[in-house]
């Protein structure tokens, strides 16, 4: 497998996973959004990865909460 593949793969798979989650609410292609974030970012001088980060950071500690939920009443 050349090396720009392996990049791709990694950089789909592995990254946050913002577009991905964003194309899956919106019914859009993931390839599409992900196009779009670097035309605006090259036109807005890159305050969207700004956007992307916080996006991504929110994601994770949902995901932390939900893995980490305390018992509930009726639980214990």
């Amino acid at each position: 497998m050349p090396n720009t593949l392996r990049l791709k793969y990694f950089v789909e798979h592995h990254v946050f996973g913002v577009c991905t989650k964003i194309g899956e609410k919106l019914g859009i292609s993931t390839s599409s959004i992900r196009l779009y974030f670097v035309y605006v970012s090259f036109i807005t001088v890159g305050s969207p990865i700004i956007i992307y980060l916080v996006l991504a950071f929110w994601m994770n500690i949902r995901r932390y909460l939900r893995q980490y939920k305390s018992p509930s009443v009726w639980e214990l």
